[in-house]
């Protein structure tokens, strides 16, 4: 095993902590462990435990800019592994919650729903697939080898060069903006199986 034996604490920023809580602890079932006060009223740090023993924490800062938009997948999204035979359950009370859902979709290693939090990032909720630990043996799956054709493939020069600033290439046409609900449309226009859009490894 190496230094790093897996994650503390992962962070992000959030608009109302007491929205985050009702969300994460009030949905998810994420206790809320720590809250610290940084500077008094400079910001906020709370700390929400996984059954890990890891943590999803959150920084409010109210006099800080910070611009908070709907998440696309591809760009930023956070996934939390669930027990078996959670995962229904756990759909079932986000959509009694009004929170927006999409799934479960199946993804050979996992099966996964996505919710999309108060702030708009996307959550996804995945439980492992029986051969889930053998599927991701990179000395049988052709990880490298998989690695080395894409990278002989893949186009160069391409939107993500120019996706540093506001473009008109940079809108919700290519999904930079685009909202949960229409992650399925977004993905039959580029001529993909909108239930496989999601299906690139999940960290």
């Amino acid at each position: 095993m190496g230094a790093i034996t897996g994650f503390h604490h992962v962070a992000f920023r959030c608009r109302d902590t007491g929205t985050t809580r009702a969300f994460y602890e009030g949905v998810l079932g994420l206790p809320l462990v720590k809250a610290i006060a940084i500077d008094g009223t400079r910001a906020l740090h709370t700390f929400f435990r996984l059954g890990d023993g890891s943590f999803l924490a959150f920084f409010e800062a109210p006099e800080q800019a910070f611009e908070f938009r709907a998440q696309h997948d591809f760009d930023l999204h956070v996934a939390l592994e669930v027990a078996p035979d959670a995962l229904g359950p756990l759909v079932e009370r986000a959509r009694a919650a009004g929170v927006e859902v999409r799934g479960p979709v199946d993804h050979g290693i996992i099966r996964s729903a996505y919710l999309r939090d108060p702030d708009g990032y996307v959550v996804e909720l995945a439980e492992r697939s029986p051969g889930h630990d053998a599927a991701l043996d990179p000395a049988r799956n052709g990880a490298r080898e998989t690695l080395a054709a894409w990278q002989r493939r893949k186009p160069i020069g391409g939107l993500a060069s120019c996706c540093t600033g506001p473009s008109r290439h940079c809108d919700s046409s290519v999904g930079r903006k685009a909202p949960l609900r229409r992650h399925g449309e977004l993905e039959k226009k580029r001529g993909r199986d909108p239930q496989l859009a999601s299906s690139t490894p999940k960290g």
